[in-house]
C-alpha cells in the first residue's frame, strides 16, 4: 500500500462506483430509472414487465464497473495488488476511450436510447478513460511486474 494514493485512479474508482450504483438503481427501481437515464423505452417496458433481459444486462454492466473500480483502487495503491493490474488498467482505459468515441457507430444498434444518453454516457466514458490513463501513466513504474511480485 502506498502512503499517497494516486488521485486520478481514486477518481476513476469513484466514477466506476457511482456508475455501478446508478445501474444497480435501475435494477432496483425499475422502468422509471431506465427512462431517466435514457436507456430506451424498450428497456423500460421490459423492466416494467419484469422481463429478465434488463436485469441481466444491467447486472453484467454493474459487475464490470465494480471490477474496474477495484482495479483502479489496486493500481492506485489503496488495496492489495490484483492479478494483471498493469494490463487491466490499460485495457480498461482503452475500452472506455473506444466506447466514448464510438457512440456514433453504436447509436444505430440501440435506436431506443436517447441522444442525451449517448452524449452524457460517452462524456463520462471519456472522462473515466482519461482518469485511468493519467493515473496509470503516473503509476507505471510502481505497476511493473517486479514491484507487483514484491507487493
Amino acid at each position: 500500500m502506498q502512503k499517497t494514493p494516486n488521485k486520478p485512479l481514486l477518481a476513476a474508482s469513484l466514477c466506476c462506483g457511482l456508475a455501478a450504483l446508478a445501474h444497480a438503481g435501475c435494477i432496483l427501481f425499475g422502468a422509471d430509472w431506465y427512462r431517466f437515464f435514457g436507456a430506451g423505452e424498450q428497456m423500460a417496458q421490459l423492466a416494467a414487465q419484469g422481463h429478465w433481459y434488463p436485469t441481466v444486462v444491467t447486472s453484467a454492466i454493474t459487475f464490470v464497473l465494480l471490477l474496474w473500480a477495484c482495479y483502479a483502487l489496486s493500481a492506485a495503491g489503496v488495496m492489495r495488488r490484483l492479478p494483471l493490474t498493469r494490463l487491466a488498467v490499460v485495457l480498461i482505459s482503452s475500452i472506455l476511450l473506444l466506447r466514448g468515441l464510438a457512440f456514433v457507430w453504436l447509436m444505430p444498434l440501440f435506436p431506443g436510447n436517447s441522444l442525451r444518453f449517448w452524449l452524457v454516457s460517452s462524456g463520462i466514458c471519456l472522462l473515466m478513460s482519461t482518469l485511468f490513463a493519467v493515473g496509470s501513466w503516473q503509476q507505471w513504474p510502481k505497476l511493473s511486474a517486479k514491484t507487483a511480485a514484491a507487493a
